[in-house]
C-alpha cells in the first residue's frame, strides 16, 4: 500500500486541474530511478493509462499507478507536502530507507 497526505493530495488536485487533468480520470506514478545524492531518486508524475504491469492503488479518492520494478522500494511510503517560506513542497516518508538526503527526494535502501 503506498499513501498521500491530506496537504499532498489537495495540492495534487490543485496541480491537476491547472493542467487540464481529472483526479477522477487520471493516475497519480510514484516510481524510483537510479540517480540523487543517495543513490536511488523518487519520481512523480501524472499518466493517463494504466500499463498491465503496474501495481493501482486508491487511496482516499486519488489513483496512485506504482511500476512492478519501483514496488519493493516503495511499500508503505507515504507523499507529503510542505509549502511556504521554508516549505520542501512534495517529499516521500519511506520506512524502507535506510538513508535519505536532506531534501527528501533521494534514498537509499
Amino acid at each position: 500500500m503506498v499513501f498521500i497526505s491530506d496537504q499532498a493530495k489537495n495540492k495534487l488536485i490543485s496541480i491537476m486541474k491547472e493542467e487540464g487533468l481529472s483526479n477522477d480520470l487520471s493516475f497519480v506514478r510514484f516510481g524510483v530511478k537510479n540517480g540523487g545524492c543517495s543513490g536511488l531518486s523518487y519520481e512523480l508524475t501524472f499518466d493517463e493509462k494504466k500499463k498491465k504491469e503496474d501495481k493501482l492503488f486508491k487511496y482516499d479518492g486519488m489513483k496512485i499507478l506504482v511500476d512492478e520494478n519501483s514496488f519493493p522500494y516503495l511499500v508503505g511510503i507515504t507523499l507529503e507536502y510542505s509549502g511556504g517560506l521554508n516549505g520542501k513542497g512534495f517529499y516521500f516518508k519511506n520506512p524502507n530507507a535506510k538513508h535519505t538526503c536532506g531534501c527528501g527526494k533521494s534514498f537509499s535502501s
